[in-house]
Order: C-alpha cells, then sequence, then structure tokens
C-alpha cells in the first residue's frame, strides 16, 4: 500500500505545468475532440488548424470552434516559449558584449603597461649609456711617408714590397754518406 506522501507528491506533480525545457522542441499529447494528437507545438497548431479548415467546409460550427481554441491555445505556448528563448538568446548575448568589452579593456591595460615597461628599460639604458664615460677611439696606426721622391704619395702596408723566404735544401740519405756527416751533424 502507498503513504499518502507518495499520492499527493503525484497529484502536485500531475496538475503543474512542466517548467523548464525547450518547449519548442518537446512533444506534447493534445486531447481534442477528435482523439489525441502528438507532436510539438508546431505540428499540434498545424494539425488543429487543418481540422478547423475540415469542420468549416463540413458545415460543423462547434468543432471548429473548438478546433480553432486548441490551435491558439498551442499557439500561444509557442508565442510564450518563443519569447523566452529570445530573451535568454539577447541575455546570453549582453553578457557576451559586456565579457567582450571587459576582456578588450584588460587587453589595452596589459599592452599599455608593456610599453610602460618598454620605455622605462629603454629611458634607463640611454641614462646608463650617457652616464658611462665615453670609450676612447682606437689608436689608428698612421701611414709611412717616404721621404726619397716627390711623389707626395704616401706607401701604406698593402703596398709595401713581400720579402721572400728562401729554403735551406734538404739533404738527401745518399747525399750524407759522401759529406760523411749524419743528419744531425748537418745541422
Amino acid at each position: 500500500m502507498k503513504s499518502s506522501r507518495s499520492r499527493s507528491r503525484n497529484k502536485s506533480r500531475s496538475n503543474t505545468r512542466p517548467t523548464g525545457g525547450n518547449i519548442v522542441n518537446r512533444v506534447f499529447d493534445s486531447s481534442g475532440p477528435e482523439g489525441k494528437v502528438r507532436g510539438t507545438p508546431q505540428q499540434i497548431v498545424e494539425k488543429y488548424a487543418q481540422l478547423h479548415r475540415d469542420s468549416l467546409l463540413a458545415r460543423d460550427s462547434v468543432n471548429s470552434e473548438n478546433f480553432a481554441q486548441h490551435a491558439e491555445h498551442y499557439t500561444r505556448m509557442l508565442a510564450e516559449a518563443q519569447k523566452e528563448i529570445d530573451a535568454k538568446r539577447e541575455e546570453q548575448e549582453k553578457h557576451n558584449r559586456e565579457r567582450q568589452i571587459e576582456q578588450d579593456k584588460q587587453n589595452r591595460d596589459r599592452q599599455a603597461e608593456r610599453d610602460r615597461e618598454r620605455d622605462a628599460r629603454l629611458k634607463a639604458q640611454e641614462e646608463a649609456a650617457a652616464a658611462a664615460p665615453a670609450p676612447a677611439p682606437a689608436p689608428v696606426e698612421q701611414p709611412v711617408q717616404i721621404d726619397d721622391g716627390d711623389s707626395g704619395l704616401v706607401e701604406t702596408p698593402e703596398e709595401a714590397p713581400k720579402k721572400r723566404r728562401t729554403r735551406k735544401p734538404k739533404i738527401r740519405p745518399d747525399q750524407q754518406a759522401d759529406s760523411g756527416a749524419t743528419p744531425d751533424a748537418a745541422e
């Protein structure tokens, strides 16, 4: 046997309209005068509109009005759900815009801070360079002037004639035997 609590809980749930979720895509069971109609609110509206037209052609004004009222009920549900969806979308877009503005502001602040740090670093380098003594210029080798002629040209190290080295001739082993000297003694 079920307790009275569970029965009362079930009763309260069955009488309330379902909340939350996407009503636009939700499947409903509608009990109309012609039996049950099942589908999304848009499908139910279309079915009741068709039944309304059919009953008008059959000159059944009572059923025609009944179908029109059922169609209107689901049309209102659909319009209300669409308003909720649009309000949620607008709220989400507003939130996204605010978040984007905040991110842009943070990016600008970070970039400004990096620019200030870079400027301070460059200024410190310039001050350090200005405070440091200037390095002495490296000595430059002066060209040598030749006094023997009237040409007035200066001789540069590239133009100086190169002296050629001469090698001592190698003594071959057969020549060593002739001279009677050892290779160590020849040097």
